[in-house]
């Protein structure tokens, strides 16, 4: 199993990865079978998925999960589901339906990146390409920032910027390799570091939402959307933030988004209840308060992304290995569904306490980076963004 070791006690082994496996990709074949091209919805309700067309900013994980399990099973049946996908897509970029968001990374990155990368389909190609426009007229030059969503012009959406948006950045570093063109890579390297700047607090934790005056540049405040409170570390955006942070470095080779990485990796390690899983804002503590699986499947592929860049001779390389096998034990033995059907594969998610939407639910990026959590302690591959 790659080159983690497993420590006594951990109740994940490789066995155990071999039977998950087959486990999640007999469970998706069977769900890719009914659903009949359509995708399941951002989150389940009472435990079952609703169905929808290609519309939502959360689709792309579903093609994510059907790329991985091409790649973990060999079954081509997830690869012409893929192709088929990638026609979802490049149809949706053609009509421009729902994509005035930073949310193309998610969207794209997953589905026609991925079939580019894996198969050499010059559809998906195109259409991640087309997406990748997209996202750089969201930039904004004078703040350095990627508007996250809402009308450029609108003076009450302008200038808004959240901590999410590091992992949409992936589909400008792509497309500035792929065509030679620098524009892209600098929109992204330029909105990550504002990012540092401003999203991430002095003590490493970090706002879900910055706002920056787009006439200056100068920054304005820093509030939440669905963290507990302004001045609070919402679980998932800290997530994002050891993941999107570590990805700018692979990226870009600056050491200061490697440090921000290792920085709010020890943030959130830090703030975990005794199983490791982490509540849906970290800095709430009563045991009563919901879990939030997705963001500790996230913050473990972003760990283990994480320290790809770390010294073999670090200590500190060891110990977030460690905590992310640790946390992968927990989340299989207690949040992990195995049972065959149309819900999901992560219980226990929250999607956005603050309107009671998906909370203790299943949420589609939590099943996605439950795949790319197995891919990456079976058979782990370059990229995944």
């Amino acid at each position: 199993m790659h080159s983690y070791e497993m420590k006594p006690g951990l109740l994940i082994n490789e066995g155990m990865v071999d039977k998950l496996i087959t486990t999640v990709c007999s469970k998706l074949k069977y769900q890719l079978e009914r659903f009949e091209n359509h995708y399941p919805a951002a989150c389940s309700i009472n435990g079952q998925y609703p169905l929808t067309v290609n519309t939502d900013w959360t689709t792309g994980f579903w093609s994510g999960m059907t790329s991985l399990a091409w790649k973990l099973s060999g079954d081509k049946f997830f690869s012409e589901q893929l192709v088929q996908q990638v026609e979802s897509f490049r149809s949706r970029l053609e009509i421009r339906h729902e994509l005035d968001t930073h949310d193309l990374g998610f969207l794209y990155s997953l589905s026609c990146v991925n079939a580019w990368r894996f198969m050499g389909n010059r559809a998906a190609r195109e259409a991640a390409l087309g997406a990748a426009d997209l996202l750089t007229e969201r930039y904004l030059p004078v703040a350095k920032i990627i508007q996250a969503w809402g009308d450029l012009s609108d003076p009450d959406q302008q200038g808004r910027m959240i901590i999410d948006c590091l992992m949409n950045l992936p589909l400008l570093y792509w497309a500035s390799k792929e065509t030679g063109n620098p524009v892209y890579a600098t929109c992204a390297r330029s909105h990550a570091r504002q990012a540092m700047t401003y999203l991430m607090r002095s003590d490493y934790s970090t706002y879900h939402t910055f706002y920056m005056d787009v006439s200056t540049g100068a920054p304005v405040k820093g509030v939440t959307h669905q963290g507990y409170a302004n001045d609070s570390s919402w679980a998932r955006g800290q997530a994002w933030a050891i993941y999107g942070f570590a990805l700018s470095y692979r990226e870009t080779g600056d050491p200061e988004f490697l440090q921000a990485a290792i920085n709010t990796a020890r943030y959130f390690l830090c703030h975990l209840p005794e199983d490791r899983i982490c509540y849906w804002d970290l800095s709430l503590t009563s045991p009563d308060t919901p879990k939030d699986s997705s963001a500790a499947v996230i913050a473990v592929c972003g760990l283990l992304e994480l320290v790809n860049f770390i010294s073999v001779v670090d200590l500190e390389r060891n110990r977030f290995i460690q905590e992310a096998l640790a946390i992968t034990s927990e989340l299989f033995n207690r949040y992990f569904d195995d049972q065959p059907g149309l819900g999901g594969y992560l219980k226990h998610s929250v999607y956005n306490m603050n309107k009671g939407r998906g909370v203790d639910e299943y949420s589609t990026w939590g099943d996605y980076f439950l795949f790319e959590l197995l891919s990456r302690l079976k058979q782990p591959l370059n990229r995944y963004w």
